[in-house]
């Protein structure tokens, strides 16, 4: 048991509170440069207080977008990736679980050689596999399209790996309680399986869904239209080189505005991976 000492909880709190700062102040400053004019922004002496121009940085930066270079609306950005990282999440958690529970409960020829290659994929990094993806994609006739963002990326050996480690820990006996029911291997699945992965694929949504959002090179290759280009991306191109005065202001208003999704969605996934828990104890 660990014993507790006074002054080693407030040594570890100090600790905790300077790392939150850390972390924390560059997105105060964010937040506060949306609020301001760019002239504002760029002159050195931004003050630490937010400005006055707060409702039309905002609305300029969701529903009409930069000035220069027809910007496209951060509204149209944020959902792209939304449906992107939704979609990548969604089909990473439907691929996982069905290929966990084929190498965890039925038994053919090279069941384990079949786990073994999938799992030796985490090996691989993007950018080996980056061009035969993208010609197979742009042979497909997906470019520009959700279905070309979402599909290379569904496949997942973390999330096979994650539910084949939590199948193992089911009991046998929840299997030949199903049999003895007369239970067949899909009602297996659906009505034992798939409530106790609940908390789960919680957890892998949350990790996945965020993955598929901060997506930058896939969706800079295969996007030539202003129109499909996801958040990261246009946060990028919003920042151009050029003599011109960058619009730092609808700049930081799009990275506050970035962030909203993700964390949205940390937030509700922890309140049903909270519920998860409360049942299964239950």
């Amino acid at each position: 048991m660990v014993e507790h000492r006074r002054w080693n909880d407030i040594l570890a709190y100090a600790i905790l509170t300077l790392g939150v700062l850390i972390v924390v102040f560059p997105v105060y400053v964010a937040l506060i440069a949306s609020t301001h004019d760019a002239a504002t922004v760029v002159n050195g002496n931004m003050p630490m207080l937010p400005g006055s121009h707060t409702l039309e940085n905002y609305y300029r930066a969701i529903f009409v977008g930069g000035s220069r270079y027809s910007r496209e609306p951060v509204g149209q950005m944020l959902m792209n990736s939304f449906v992107s990282a939704a979609g990548i999440a969604i089909g990473k958690i439907f691929i996982s679980i069905l290929s966990a529970y084929a190498v965890v409960y039925f038994r053919f020829p090279f069941r384990k050689t079949a786990f073994w290659i999938i799992f030796v994929t985490l090996m691989l990094p993007v950018e080996v596999r980056i061009y035969p993806t993208y010609k197979v994609i742009a042979d497909l006739k997906m470019l520009d399209t959700y279905s070309g963002l979402i599909l290379p990326l569904i496949a997942s050996a973390t999330g096979t790996l994650l539910f084949r480690q939590f199948f193992m820990t089911i009991p046998d006996e929840l299997l030949e309680a199903s049999r003895i029911d007369g239970a067949g291997p899909f009602r297996f699945f659906k009505d034992t399986l798939l409530p106790l992965s609940v908390t789960t694929m919680a957890a892998l949504f949350v990790i996945q869904f965020i993955y598929g959002w901060n997506q930058y090179l896939w969706p800079l290759l295969i996007t030539t239209q202003e129109s499909m280009q996801t958040i990261v991306t246009g946060i990028k191109k919003m920042l151009t080189t050029t003599d011109e005065l960058a619009e730092w202001q609808l700049a930081m208003a799009t990275a506050i505005l970035a962030m909203v999704p993700p964390v949205a969605v940390v937030v509700f996934m922890q309140r049903l991976f909270v519920r998860g828990l409360v049942e299964t104890e239950k």
